[in-house]
């Protein structure tokens, strides 16, 4: 498992997509939240990340897909799928290699945006100071929803051999999870009911709930349990690959 870990970053970092997408990740956080006046930190009036964590869903949305969509889509398209059957390794071990690894960039993207703290901080009056309590727990739910969309990606990669469409499968159901299940809650058929019940289902009611900056077990439970139901499926898709390739 380690072997893949390692093999799945050399392999994003050694391709100009992988840098591009870094790239892009960090300049359109920096747009949106220093030059862009309306989502602008420095206009928040008070030291805060807020904004940070508010947009953070909208750039994971498309950014992970871009992390995810080569880990298996890619395996397949090259027939590297079969070599990689032929190794000494359990299909979770070849799951858990791609995901962990994605979940590792998906971290190391977000390490440049410590930066945002500390600017605020230098920008702020001296006496003002930052919660960072709240920001680190706040950290901690955009790590849980980035590994959530991870293995949303990983299960899309594993579906098909062409990573433009394991991309855009792996934006649609994002989205789908994200803010799906909050739209479903507002229609009048679940009003004063079930909506509430609806909202819980979606990602964005705990990512809401954790970001924050509480830590209750019952989001972490929550994440845990859809990165769990996706990888669950990503391992029912492969065993099927492989019975169709050994019989």
């Amino acid at each position: 498992m380690r072997a893949i870990l390692v093999k799945e970053i050399n392999q994003f970092l050694s391709h100009l997509v992988g840098y591009i997408s870094l790239i892009i990740f960090w300049v359109v956080c920096t747009l949106f939240l220093f030059i862009f006046p309306d989502t602008s930190l420095l206009n928040a009036g008070y030291a805060t990340l807020d904004e940070l964590f508010i947009l953070a869903p909208w750039f994971f949305l498309f950014f992970i897909p871009a992390l995810t969509m080569r880990s298996f889509a890619e395996e397949y398209r090259s027939g590297t799928m079969e070599l990689l059957f032929t190794k000494p390794l359990t299909h979770a071990q070849i799951i858990l290699g791609k995901y962990l690894a994605c979940v590792v960039l998906m971290i190391i993207a977000l390490l440049p945006t410590l930066m945002y703290a500390f600017t605020i901080r230098h920008f702020t009056d001296p006496g003002v100071s930052l919660d960072w309590g709240g920001i680190v727990g706040s950290y901690i739910g955009l790590i849980l929803l980035g590994s959530a969309f991870t293995a949303i990606g990983i299960w899309t990669s594993s579906l098909t051999a062409n990573t433009v469409v394991a991309f855009l499968l792996a934006l649609f159901v994002g989205f789908l999870f994200y803010f799906g299940f909050d739209a479903l809650s507002r229609l009048p058929a679940w009003q004063g009911t079930l909506d509430y019940y609806v909202q819980m289902i979606g990602i964005q009611f705990h990512y809401q709930s954790i970001s924050r900056g509480v830590v209750d077990t019952r989001d972490v439970i929550y994440f845990l349990s859809v990165i769990f139901f996706f990888l669950y499926l990503t391992a029912l898709n492969l065993k099927y690959r492989f019975t169709e390739l050994h019989g």
